[in-house]
């Protein structure tokens, strides 16, 4: 037999070495902690609606003084301060939460394709077209899609006289396969007539539900059995520096 110290036996076993060493696992980045992200909605909030604080700090302490004054009149002044302190505490925030959606979306006022943004805060129930369907390269227009149990809603961007063909060759398209679900139409903007952007959403979960969850699916299906009505734009591409296809617009 070797003996342990025998140069087969050393051969044998690995050397634990510098090089051996199990290299140690990689620091993944870590993504800021919900008290970062508090900060950063709060600090951004606040160089659009500098107010925002003042505002804050009235509901904080209208609804502590509410829940002293309860708790006084129930001569229990303690338990009205420990009901109102995180109630005023939830107020505040749902008042920063309500602000921060209206300074980020007038931060996206007058940029392209900032009514797709306005639309993806609809989630359940909703299936939203990442990229428009029908654009305008000349002008710049934008027509948006979202499919929900209102049926079909195109959402515009750009002036509605303006946008209002690509609406129409739209509205078209989409009969062909769709003779019996409602198409919406919803223009977006600051203009006189026009939705603003923190309200599309809103228009779009108020318009009667005339579909099912089920049919919502099918719809989506047939959609996308259409040849596309838009520019072949690949994805990341920005749809302004696209051009059309000549061909296609012939007819050939």
């Amino acid at each position: 037999m070797a003996s342990r110290n025998s140069p087969e036996s050393s051969a044998a076993e690995p050397r634990r070495g510098l090089f051996n060493r199990k290299p140690k696992a990689e620091k993944t980045d870590k993504q800021p902690g919900r008290f970062r992200q508090f900060g950063q909605v709060f600090q951004m909030t606040r160089r659009e609606d500098p107010t925002v604080v003042w505002v804050m700090i009235l509901a904080f302490l209208g609804v502590v003084a509410v829940g002293l004054l309860l708790g006084l009149l129930f001569n229990n002044w303690i338990t009205g301060l420990l009901i109102g302190i995180p109630l005023g505490l939830l107020a505040a925030v749902w008042i920063l939460s309500r602000r921060a959606e209206r300074a980020a979306f007038s931060q996206l006022e007058g940029r392209q394709g900032a009514v797709g943004a306005s639309m993806s805060v609809l989630r359940r129930g909703w299936i939203l077209k990442e990229q428009p369907v029908a654009i305008n390269p000349r002008t710049q227009d934008l027509v948006f899609m979202g499919i929900g149990r209102a049926g079909v809603v195109l959402v515009t961007e750009g002036p509605p006289a303006r946008v209002r063909p690509l609406v129409d060759g739209e509205k078209r398209r989409l009969s062909r396969v769709l003779p019996n679900v409602p198409i919406h139409v919803i223009n977006a903007g600051s203009l006189e007539g026009q939705v603003a952007l923190a309200d599309v959403a809103k228009t779009m979960k108020k318009l009667p539900k005339s579909i099912t969850k089920d049919e919502v699916h099918a719809v989506d299906m047939r959609i996308s059995t259409l040849p596309s009505a838009r520019l072949p734009i690949p994805k990341g591409i920005d749809p302004m520096k696209a051009r059309p296809d000549r061909r296609a617009m012939r007819g050939r």
